[in-house]
């Protein structure tokens, strides 16, 4: 069963390549970039299996010179390449069972971050401005660029109501998809004079950025509405109809903009928006109709489960899906303690795919 899968992917890798070089496909734009992405990222995988391929059959006939020497000498020096190529053959099955397991295709992309403030009023509200602060920063230490889309801030200082920002550099969405939920904060409110802990919440949606080949767009689908830019309020911040409302009428989502004082730019955000929520749709839609054992603990599909609780008398965080409770919830919040929570996640997910991958080859 592995080698088959290993065949058809070396089948698939040839026939695109030798499209790749089909004048028809060089003249159909999308075309060639949806099978140039394709290619490369098969690239990795049959340059290992070929590599494997190759030494199974040095091994092969190392095993067999070494039926045929007599010396011991000879014998010694074939036993030892023996065992460097069985190590070779280890670490390549390694690489390509990983490899081969189930990945989400959307991992490499760029991603879109909503963080909006929930039950708690103002508190709820500081809250948001905190993970909004915790995911710019650790996106900072990661060499990611974060881009705010759109924001509403509360009365307080520091606090938002809802933002929406892209953090842009590959695999941006392959670690914070585990960020997507209900987080919830228990301290001290600045605003309370009692010194009683008060309970908060903020949710978290993580979309990967689509780009225009992942998501096709009907302008018939579309209603646009320009209006102007209205600041906290509701008084007028330009004199000019800049504001722009996009309505997907198939799927009555709703994307508004208002940030920048152009109306092309404006519109230029909300369909980046609104591209990122229909693929993420999509996606979702697709995953409802796999069977449920198929979804794993660590990637819920409730986006509306709590994910997450920041503890602060207790200096604590707890991950709910995993039970992994960590300190220092000072340093989870500068953005370096987050990578502990993260990369846990991404290897309890690896390792479920792992567990497929090795069925799969037992089959």
């Amino acid at each position: 069963m592995f080698s088959q899968r290993l065949d058809e992917i070396e089948q698939t890798y040839t026939s695109i390549e030798e499209q790749l070089s089909d004048p028809e496909v060089l003249a159909d734009h999308a075309r060639f970039i949806e099978l140039s992405k394709r290619y490369a990222e098969l690239g990795d995988v049959v340059r290992s299996y070929r590599a494997l391929k190759a030494t199974r059959g040095d091994l092969a006939a190392g095993r067999q010179l070494l039926k045929e020497e007599r010396s011991g000498e000879g014998r010694a020096m074939l036993e030892d390449e023996l065992r460097g190529a069985q190590e070779r053959i280890d670490q390549l099955e390694s690489e390509l069972k990983q490899a081969l397991a189930p990945h989400d295709p959307s991992d490499q992309k760029d991603v879109i971050v909503e963080v909006r403030a929930g039950t708690g009023g103002d508190e709820a509200a500081l809250f948001a401005g905190d993970l909004y602060r915790m995911y710019a920063r650790w996106a900072e230490q990661h060499g990611y660029k974060v881009e705010i889309l759109s924001q509403s801030l509360s009365d307080l200082d520091g606090g938002f109501k809802e933002v929406v920002f892209a953090v842009k550099g590959r695999g941006a969405y392959s670690m914070l998809k585990f960020e997507a939920g209900v987080h919830r904060v228990q301290r001290v409110p600045v605003t309370e004079s009692q010194g009683r802990i008060h309970t908060s919440a903020a949710g978290v949606n993580v979309l990967p950025e689509a780009e225009e080949v992942d998501v096709q767009l009907d302008p018939a689908d579309l209603k646009i509405d320009v209006y102007r830019s209205t600041g906290p309020g509701g008084q007028s911040v330009n004199t000019t109809d800049s504001a722009v409302r996009i309505t997907h009428l198939p799927t009555g989502i709703v994307v508004a903009m208002q940030d920048e004082k152009s109306q092309i730019q404006n519109r230029e955000k909300a369909m980046r928006v609104l591209r990122a929520r229909l693929l993420d749709k999509a996606i979702a839609d697709q995953q409802a109709q796999l069977a449920a054992e198929r979804r794993s603990q660590v990637r819920s599909l409730d986006r509306s489960e709590r994910i997450r609780t920041y503890n602060f008398p207790q200096d604590r965080v707890t991950d709910h899906r995993i039970g992994l409770s960590v300190g220092d919830l000072g340093g989870v919040l500068m953005g370096k303690g987050l990578d502990r929570i993260i990369d846990e996640l991404a290897s309890r997910e690896r390792q479920s795919q792992l567990e497929g991958v090795d069925s799969g080859a037992q089959g």
